[in-house]
Protein backbone atom coordinates (compact mmCIF):
# COMPACT_ATOMS: atom_id res chain seq x y z
CA UNK A 1 0.00 0.00 0.00
CA UNK A 2 1.31 3.06 -0.83
CA UNK A 3 1.07 5.04 2.40
CA UNK A 4 2.97 2.73 4.44
CA UNK A 5 5.80 4.63 1.85
CA UNK A 6 4.48 7.93 3.26
CA UNK A 7 7.03 10.24 5.05
CA UNK A 8 5.44 11.91 8.10
CA UNK A 9 6.16 15.27 7.81
CA UNK A 10 4.87 18.48 9.12
CA UNK A 11 8.00 20.52 9.41
CA UNK A 12 6.31 23.28 7.18
CA UNK A 13 4.06 23.77 9.05
CA UNK A 14 3.62 26.81 12.07
CA UNK A 15 3.64 25.13 15.29
CA UNK A 16 0.77 26.98 17.89
CA UNK A 17 -1.98 24.70 19.86
CA UNK A 18 -5.98 26.03 18.97
CA UNK A 19 -7.61 26.00 21.88
CA UNK A 20 -10.09 22.81 22.13
CA UNK A 21 -13.28 25.02 22.15
CA UNK A 22 -12.22 26.68 18.87
CA UNK A 23 -12.48 23.09 17.61
CA UNK A 24 -15.96 22.52 18.95
CA UNK A 25 -17.98 25.08 16.73
CA UNK A 26 -19.87 23.48 14.12
CA UNK A 27 -18.95 25.40 11.38
CA UNK A 28 -15.18 25.29 11.90
CA UNK A 29 -15.51 21.48 10.95
CA UNK A 30 -15.63 22.38 7.25
CA UNK A 31 -11.86 23.82 7.43
CA UNK A 32 -10.12 26.88 5.91
CA UNK A 33 -7.26 27.78 3.40
CA UNK A 34 -4.57 26.35 5.83
CA UNK A 35 -6.05 23.10 4.78
CA UNK A 36 -4.01 23.87 1.92
CA UNK A 37 -0.32 23.16 4.11
CA UNK A 38 -1.62 19.76 4.32
CA UNK A 39 -2.17 19.50 0.49
CA UNK A 40 1.21 20.61 0.41
CA UNK A 41 2.39 18.20 2.40
CA UNK A 42 0.90 15.13 0.76
CA UNK A 43 2.49 16.53 -2.74
CA UNK A 44 5.93 16.56 -1.56
CA UNK A 45 5.25 13.15 -0.04
CA UNK A 46 4.35 11.83 -3.66
CA UNK A 47 7.03 13.51 -5.44
CA UNK A 48 8.78 9.78 -5.40
CA UNK A 49 5.61 7.84 -6.12
CA UNK A 50 4.54 9.65 -9.09
CA UNK A 51 3.32 5.76 -10.50
CA UNK A 52 0.99 5.24 -8.14
CA UNK A 53 -0.81 8.75 -8.92
CA UNK A 54 -0.60 7.40 -12.28
CA UNK A 55 -2.10 3.68 -11.79
CA UNK A 56 -5.15 5.18 -11.55
CA UNK A 57 -6.14 5.67 -14.99
CA UNK A 58 -5.12 2.47 -15.93
CA UNK A 59 -8.48 0.39 -14.93
CA UNK A 60 -11.06 2.71 -16.51
CA UNK A 61 -9.13 2.84 -19.90
CA UNK A 62 -9.06 -0.66 -19.92
CA UNK A 63 -12.81 -1.14 -19.38
CA UNK A 64 -13.67 1.29 -22.26
CA UNK A 65 -11.27 -0.51 -24.34
CA UNK A 66 -12.70 -4.32 -23.42
CA UNK A 67 -15.94 -3.78 -23.00
CA UNK A 68 -17.20 -0.46 -24.36
CA UNK A 69 -15.30 -1.30 -27.38
CA UNK A 70 -14.65 -5.18 -28.04
CA UNK A 71 -17.96 -5.61 -26.57
CA UNK A 72 -19.39 -3.10 -27.93
CA UNK A 73 -19.37 -4.42 -31.55
CA UNK A 74 -21.41 -7.22 -30.85
CA UNK A 75 -24.04 -4.94 -28.90
CA UNK A 76 -24.28 -2.02 -31.30
CA UNK A 77 -26.80 0.97 -30.42
CA UNK A 78 -28.52 1.64 -27.25
CA UNK A 79 -30.88 4.40 -25.76
CA UNK A 80 -29.01 6.89 -23.90
CA UNK A 81 -30.24 10.38 -22.59
CA UNK A 82 -33.54 11.53 -23.55
CA UNK A 83 -34.12 8.47 -25.79
CA UNK A 84 -30.69 9.15 -28.32
CA UNK A 85 -29.64 6.17 -30.06
CA UNK A 86 -25.66 6.06 -29.38
CA UNK A 87 -22.89 3.15 -29.64
CA UNK A 88 -22.17 1.33 -26.69
CA UNK A 89 -18.69 2.84 -26.40
CA UNK A 90 -20.36 5.91 -25.87
CA UNK A 91 -22.72 4.82 -23.53
CA UNK A 92 -20.32 3.16 -21.27
CA UNK A 93 -17.31 6.43 -21.40
CA UNK A 94 -19.14 8.49 -19.27
CA UNK A 95 -20.26 5.92 -16.96
CA UNK A 96 -16.68 4.82 -16.46
CA UNK A 97 -15.51 8.47 -15.89
CA UNK A 98 -17.98 8.22 -13.29
CA UNK A 99 -16.78 5.21 -11.19
CA UNK A 100 -13.08 6.60 -11.92
CA UNK A 101 -14.19 9.43 -10.46
CA UNK A 102 -16.05 7.49 -7.16
CA UNK A 103 -13.65 4.64 -6.82
CA UNK A 104 -10.24 6.94 -6.56
CA UNK A 105 -11.55 9.32 -4.08
CA UNK A 106 -13.40 7.01 -2.17
CA UNK A 107 -10.09 4.57 -1.49
CA UNK A 108 -7.80 7.64 -1.35
CA UNK A 109 -9.58 9.13 1.69
CA UNK A 110 -10.06 5.73 3.25
CA UNK A 111 -7.25 3.56 3.38
CA UNK A 112 -4.88 6.18 3.04
CA UNK A 113 -6.75 8.22 5.86
CA UNK A 114 -7.07 5.18 7.77
CA UNK A 115 -3.12 4.92 7.72
CA UNK A 116 -2.19 8.42 8.65
CA UNK A 117 -5.15 8.07 11.73
CA UNK A 118 -4.35 5.01 13.35
CA UNK A 119 -0.33 4.08 12.46
CA UNK A 120 1.44 7.00 11.21
CA UNK A 121 -0.24 9.49 13.14
CA UNK A 122 -0.19 12.00 11.07
CA UNK A 123 -3.15 14.32 12.27
CA UNK A 124 -2.13 13.97 15.95
CA UNK A 125 0.72 16.00 14.81
CA UNK A 126 -1.34 18.21 12.24
CA UNK A 127 -3.02 19.78 15.38
CA UNK A 128 -0.44 20.82 17.37
CA UNK A 129 -0.48 23.87 14.65
CA UNK A 130 -3.00 26.46 13.74
CA UNK A 131 -4.62 23.87 11.52
CA UNK A 132 -7.89 22.36 13.17
CA UNK A 133 -9.93 19.55 12.65
CA UNK A 134 -11.84 20.84 10.00
CA UNK A 135 -8.63 21.71 8.00
CA UNK A 136 -7.41 17.83 8.17
CA UNK A 137 -10.73 17.36 6.61
CA UNK A 138 -11.30 19.68 3.69
CA UNK A 139 -6.99 18.91 3.15
CA UNK A 140 -7.47 15.50 2.66
CA UNK A 141 -10.66 15.56 0.80
CA UNK A 142 -8.98 18.53 -1.44
CA UNK A 143 -6.11 16.09 -2.20
CA UNK A 144 -8.50 13.45 -2.65
CA UNK A 145 -9.94 15.95 -5.20
CA UNK A 146 -6.51 16.57 -7.20
CA UNK A 147 -6.16 13.06 -7.81
CA UNK A 148 -9.59 12.76 -8.85
CA UNK A 149 -8.93 16.01 -11.37
CA UNK A 150 -5.98 14.54 -13.03
CA UNK A 151 -7.66 11.12 -13.73
CA UNK A 152 -10.65 13.03 -14.78
CA UNK A 153 -8.89 15.12 -16.96
CA UNK A 154 -6.52 12.12 -18.60
CA UNK A 155 -9.51 9.83 -19.39
CA UNK A 156 -11.89 12.51 -21.01
CA UNK A 157 -8.69 13.51 -22.99
CA UNK A 158 -9.25 9.39 -23.98
CA UNK A 159 -12.91 9.63 -24.51
CA UNK A 160 -12.57 12.34 -26.76
CA UNK A 161 -9.61 10.96 -29.03
CA UNK A 162 -11.44 7.96 -29.83
CA UNK A 163 -14.44 10.83 -30.61
CA UNK A 164 -16.31 9.61 -27.89
CA UNK A 165 -17.84 12.82 -27.36
CA UNK A 166 -20.72 14.16 -29.39
CA UNK A 167 -20.99 17.87 -28.00
CA UNK A 168 -18.91 20.52 -26.60
CA UNK A 169 -20.54 20.45 -23.54
CA UNK A 170 -18.29 17.77 -22.70
CA UNK A 171 -16.05 20.33 -20.63
CA UNK A 172 -18.36 20.37 -18.20
CA UNK A 173 -17.33 16.40 -17.37
CA UNK A 174 -14.34 17.21 -15.99
CA UNK A 175 -16.44 19.75 -13.12
CA UNK A 176 -18.46 17.41 -12.88
CA UNK A 177 -16.06 14.52 -11.83
CA UNK A 178 -14.35 17.01 -9.30
CA UNK A 179 -18.15 17.19 -7.85
CA UNK A 180 -18.64 13.82 -7.78
CA UNK A 181 -14.96 12.95 -5.66
CA UNK A 182 -15.92 15.62 -3.27
CA UNK A 183 -19.07 13.66 -2.97
CA UNK A 184 -17.71 10.36 -2.20
CA UNK A 185 -14.40 11.80 -0.87
CA UNK A 186 -16.15 13.55 2.08
CA UNK A 187 -18.48 10.46 2.53
CA UNK A 188 -15.53 7.77 2.81
CA UNK A 189 -13.21 10.29 5.09
CA UNK A 190 -16.45 10.58 7.51
CA UNK A 191 -16.69 6.64 7.49
CA UNK A 192 -13.30 6.25 8.11
CA UNK A 193 -13.19 7.99 11.43
CA UNK A 194 -16.02 4.96 12.57
CA UNK A 195 -13.67 2.08 11.27
CA UNK A 196 -11.68 0.35 13.76
CA UNK A 197 -9.35 -1.66 11.86
CA UNK A 198 -8.76 -2.91 8.95
CA UNK A 199 -11.20 -5.53 8.15
CA UNK A 200 -13.97 -2.86 8.25
CA UNK A 201 -12.71 -1.94 4.84
CA UNK A 202 -14.82 -4.73 3.72
CA UNK A 203 -17.43 -3.05 4.05
CA UNK A 204 -16.16 0.12 1.30
CA UNK A 205 -16.11 -2.95 -1.36
CA UNK A 206 -19.47 -4.30 -0.11
CA UNK A 207 -20.84 -0.54 -0.90
CA UNK A 208 -18.84 0.47 -3.85
CA UNK A 209 -19.16 -2.82 -6.27
CA UNK A 210 -22.97 -2.77 -6.14
CA UNK A 211 -22.75 1.13 -7.11
CA UNK A 212 -20.32 -0.06 -9.96
CA UNK A 213 -22.39 -2.84 -11.43
CA UNK A 214 -25.97 -1.18 -11.09
CA UNK A 215 -25.90 2.65 -11.43
CA UNK A 216 -26.55 2.15 -15.16
CA UNK A 217 -22.63 1.43 -15.84
CA UNK A 218 -23.52 -0.72 -18.44
CA UNK A 219 -27.46 -1.09 -18.90
CA UNK A 220 -29.76 1.32 -18.85
CA UNK A 221 -32.12 1.67 -16.33
CA UNK A 222 -35.13 0.56 -18.28
CA UNK A 223 -33.51 -2.88 -18.23
CA UNK A 224 -34.60 -3.36 -14.62
CA UNK A 225 -38.14 -3.71 -13.16
CA UNK A 226 -39.66 -0.48 -12.06
CA UNK A 227 -38.69 -1.01 -8.26
CA UNK A 228 -35.34 -1.82 -9.12
CA UNK A 229 -35.19 2.08 -11.10
CA UNK A 230 -36.44 3.52 -7.84
CA UNK A 231 -33.14 2.28 -5.84
CA UNK A 232 -31.15 3.07 -8.61
CA UNK A 233 -32.24 6.53 -9.02
CA UNK A 234 -31.59 7.38 -5.87
CA UNK A 235 -28.01 5.99 -5.22
CA UNK A 236 -25.32 8.60 -5.94
CA UNK A 237 -23.12 7.25 -8.32
CA UNK A 238 -26.28 7.18 -10.33
CA UNK A 239 -26.69 11.08 -10.48
CA UNK A 240 -22.96 11.16 -11.37
CA UNK A 241 -23.21 8.67 -14.30
CA UNK A 242 -26.11 11.00 -15.32
CA UNK A 243 -24.61 14.30 -14.66
CA UNK A 244 -21.73 12.53 -17.30
CA UNK A 245 -23.67 11.11 -19.78
CA UNK A 246 -25.74 14.40 -20.22
CA UNK A 247 -22.75 16.52 -20.55
CA UNK A 248 -20.35 14.16 -22.76
CA UNK A 249 -23.78 13.41 -24.77
CA UNK A 250 -24.89 16.73 -25.38
CA UNK A 251 -27.98 16.21 -23.51
CA UNK A 252 -28.43 18.97 -20.97
CA UNK A 253 -31.25 20.55 -19.41
CA UNK A 254 -32.34 22.09 -16.31
CA UNK A 255 -32.80 18.82 -14.43
CA UNK A 256 -29.27 18.21 -14.41
CA UNK A 257 -29.04 20.65 -11.46
CA UNK A 258 -30.80 18.20 -9.09
CA UNK A 259 -28.47 15.41 -9.91
CA UNK A 260 -25.58 18.05 -9.18
CA UNK A 261 -27.39 19.50 -6.00
CA UNK A 262 -27.28 15.86 -4.73
CA UNK A 263 -23.62 15.24 -5.01
CA UNK A 264 -23.13 18.35 -3.61
CA UNK A 265 -25.39 18.07 -0.34
CA UNK A 266 -23.79 15.01 0.24
CA UNK A 267 -19.94 16.05 -0.01
CA UNK A 268 -21.07 18.70 2.13
CA UNK A 269 -22.83 16.50 5.03
CA UNK A 270 -19.41 14.46 4.88
CA UNK A 271 -17.09 17.14 5.11
CA UNK A 272 -19.06 18.51 8.08
CA UNK A 273 -19.05 14.67 9.96
CA UNK A 274 -15.71 14.24 8.91
CA UNK A 275 -14.48 17.75 10.87
CA UNK A 276 -15.79 16.70 13.72
CA UNK A 277 -14.59 13.07 14.16
CA UNK A 278 -11.62 14.35 13.93
CA UNK A 279 -11.60 16.27 16.54
CA UNK A 280 -13.56 13.88 19.00
CA UNK A 281 -10.77 11.15 17.85
CA UNK A 282 -7.90 13.39 18.25
CA UNK A 283 -8.91 16.10 20.64
CA UNK A 284 -10.49 14.03 23.10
Amino acid sequence: MSSTREAVSVRELPLRVVPVAALTRPWRNLGGRNSLYLVQRHARAYRHMWLVLLSGLGEPVFYLFSLGVGLGQLVGTVTGPAGTQVSYAQFVAPALLATSSMTGAMYDSTFNVFFRLKYAKLYDAVLSTPLRSGDVALGEITWALIRGALYAVAFLAVVVAMELARSPWAALALPAAVLTGFAFAAVGMAATTYMRSWQDFEFVTLVSMPLFLFSTTFYPLTVYPRALQVVVECTPLYQSVVLMRGFVLGVVGPGLLWHAAYLAVMGAAGLLVAGRRVSRLLLK
